[in-house]
């Protein structure tokens, strides 16, 4: 049976792509998004890069676990990391950012990573569970 840990590695290096140049545009240019009231330029910027890294490495504890074929907690991991690319939608629920056109694709980058890891981690939560007739033990006499 196909594990799927190509399409995870292509999924996680775009992440890990898209992810990086946002947030680190995010973290040095805070002030060109929409703020947050109360939470400084400064505060906001390390927020957002100290976010990164924590996320991050739900992403490299999940592929970890994958490869080593403990699925049940790699899923986990995944769906944690996920957020990475998903919770960049959130600049919309406080106005529109205005920035140059590529920063502003990142956030769709970003959420489509965070969308096909969901897709990856429901299709491999299916396929790694599923029982098959000819493997299952019978328990009438």
């Amino acid at each position: 049976m196909d594990k799927g840990l190509t399409p995870l590695r292509v999924i996680l290096g775009f992440s890990l792509l898209s992810t990086t140049v946002h947030y680190a545009h995010n973290a040095i240019r805070y002030a060109d998004y929409p703020q947050l009231p109360g939470i400084s330029t400064l505060v906001g910027g390390i927020v957002v890069a100290v976010t990164w890294v924590l996320l991050t490495g739900f992403g490299w504890l999940g592929y970890r676990a994958y490869a080593e074929g403990r699925y049940t907690k790699a899923l986990a991991f995944l769906l944690v990391y996920s957020l990475a690319g998903m919770v960049t939608l959130g600049h919309f629920l406080t106005g529109v950012p205005r920035i140059p056109a590529f920063w502003f694709v990142t956030i769709f980058t970003d959420a489509a990573a965070g969308l096909a890891l969901w897709v990856f981690v429901t299709w491999a939560w299916a396929t790694l569970n599923r029982v098959i007739v000819r493997d299952q033990i019978s328990t009438q006499h």
